[in-house]
């Protein structure tokens, strides 16, 4: 196994079955993760059909909704203990990360430790967004960046790849944030460890079907814990 996708789900029914394969077409050693979180639409029952079919597609099965944070540890972990892959991807079920952006990635993380998708790294790169959400997506990144130093142009973005030996350096244990903190708290602890990040664009699509999951928790989390970051120094 190359590289291990691991998609998060809730309620992903009708999307999970298309962007699969499309995944699994960009490679022939790439091998697709679900972490379903009881979806009452039938999603990690789909799956389960998937897998019957496809050696490549893998499941894990949680009790309810926990949170994206939590899902992408758990793939990670699973990861860590249950397969050889180099690389390690975080993707939306929601085609809002193209998978045909997946080589290029693999391309860059040749010469990084973690390689994030950006929406801002050349302008902005998002489509379908309305105005309200942009500026709220444009503002945290600002804010995270100047509040914890990190050096990129899109903190919050959740498309990204991670060499093997950069997820085992992480403290996932420790990592307790969801949504839009996750992704600053993921980078800012690669980065504090001196390890290679880089940025690469990527097009941003809002999603066409089913409903976004960001909330005024997730928001406010993100607002608080980029100074614990600070003030912890990402240890």
């Amino acid at each position: 196994m190359k590289a291990l996708v691991v998609i998060p789900t809730y309620d992903e029914l009708n999307n999970i079955q298309r962007i699969v394969p499309v995944v699994l077409q960009q490679d022939d050693d790439i091998h697709v993760l679900v972490v379903d979180d009881n979806s009452p639409d039938g999603t990690g029952a789909k799956v389960d059909e998937m897998m019957a079919a496809n050696d490549r597609i893998h499941v894990i099965h949680r009790q309810g909704k926990q949170g994206l944070g939590s899902a992408y540890i758990a793939g990670f972990k699973w990861a860590l203990e249950n397969t050889d892959a180099e690389y390690v991807f975080e993707m939306d079920a929601d085609f809002s990360h193209d998978p045909g952006s997946i080589p290029e990635f693999l391309k860059h993380i040749q010469e990084a430790d973690l390689v994030v998708g950006s929406r801002y790294l050349h302008g902005i790169t998002v489509i379908n967004w309305p105005l309200s959400r942009l500026f709220l997506s444009v503002g945290a990144n600002i804010y995270a960046s100047k509040v914890t130093g990190l050096p990129l142009k899109d903190c919050t973005g959740g498309y990204k790849c991670f060499r093997r030996a950069t997820l085992a350096a992480l403290p996932l244990d420790r990592v307790r944030s969801d949504g839009y903190g996750f992704q600053i708290e993921l980078n800012y602890l690669a980065w504090k460890r001196g390890l290679r990040v880089k940025e690469i664009p990527i097009i941003f699509t809002d999603r066409v079907i089913g409903e976004s999951k960001m909330s005024r928790r997730i928001i406010w989390e993100a607002t608080w814990m980029v100074w614990r970051l600070r003030f912890t120094s990402g240890s």
